[in-house]
């Protein structure tokens, strides 16, 4: 019973801290602008305010479009539930395995996506046909990604995975920085990040993800926009905790995970002020050079793989 409250306390952690992290990139990237911007908290107060919203419909909008906002923000909970985030010995870490993990941000997509459709305005199925095009570009290179580390750690599971690449006996090996730079890439291309989606813009020429959304409002809103929050916050946590994995509780001790807590919350808001940087030196690019960006996530995967081949496996 105790190791099931603490896989809550983790979930609850990462649920809460995720508006937080999407605060604190737009806060950086605001000062490296030189702008006055908002304070890191307030995507808290979006929302609260959201929630005080009437929910507004339209007249064509099925069942789909109303289960939709649920469907995602209930399944991203889920995949934060199961990722090792403080503990790699949680109950939950049975359940952590990467096809597990690609199958539910997949799920959230596809229900994502059909609500873009289902009201039939031409912006949600521009962004619908946007986000498929660019997920069956993603998904490969992160599924390839996945299958080097498993065959360097020798499971598929996340948690056991992460003890491993925290054990003494750890070096860096050439299959491991190559799937660690497509696994970059495709973070950066599934959540919507710059250089292949703007999440600040409304621009018709460039929303992917917002043009999905905009006949969405109120608590409906709330609960998709803080999925997108939890996605990003699922991303960084899984790239910390595969590339510097120190700092993971492999107990269940108190003590041990409430360190854990402070280094994964260190190590991510490191990872935001580089993603800050990263989106301040660069413009997004056109849409038709998705493909080629994920190409070369896909390649840098499958050379991640070749190497373990040849160099690593005696």
């Amino acid at each position: 019973m105790t190791g099931w409250i603490l896989a809550l306390v983790q979930t609850l952690f990462v649920v809460l801290f995720a508006p937080f992290l999407v605060g604190w990139v737009k806060w950086v990237k605001c000062k490296l602008q030189n702008r006055q911007g908002p304070a890191p908290w307030q995507p808290y107060r979006d929302l609260l305010r959201l929630s005080r919203k009437q929910v507004v419909l339209a007249n064509t909008a099925s069942p789909i479009f109303r289960a939709a906002p649920y469907v995602v923000f209930g399944v991203t909970v889920l995949a934060a539930s199961v990722l090792p985030t403080i503990s790699t010995q949680l109950p939950t870490s049975s359940l952590a395995d990467v096809i597990v993990l690609v199958g539910f941000f997949a799920l959230a997509r596809f229900f994502l996506a059909l609500a873009g459709m289902d009201v039939g305005t031409a912006f949600g199925g521009m962004g619908s046909s946007r986000e498929v095009t660019i997920s069956s570009l993603a998904e490969p290179a992160m599924l390839m990604t996945f299958f080097t580390l498993s065959m360097y750690v020798s499971s598929t599971n996340l948690s056991s995975a992460v003890a491993f690449l925290s054990a003494a006996h750890f070096t860096l090996a050439p299959s491991l920085i190559f799937s660690f730079m497509a696994l970059i890439l495709v973070a950066v291309a599934e959540t919507g990040r710059i250089p292949i989606d703007n999440p600040a813009t409304h621009l018709e020429l460039t929303m992917i993800h917002e043009a999905m959304i905009l006949e969405y409002s109120g608590r409906h809103l709330l609960l998709i926009e803080w999925a997108s929050m939890l996605k990003l916050t699922l991303y960084s946590i899984l790239i910390v905790n595969l590339i510097v994995p120190w700092g993971v509780s492999l107990t269940l001790d108190p003590h041990d995970m409430a360190f854990a807590a402070l280094t994964v919350l260190g190590k991510v808001m490191v990872l935001g002020l580089l993603l800050a940087i990263a989106e301040t030196v660069q413009a997004k690019m056109r849409l038709f050079r998705a493909p080629q960006y994920l190409g070369v996530a896909f390649i840098l995967a499958l050379l991640g793989m070749m190497s373990h081949i040849i160099l690593e496996v005696q």
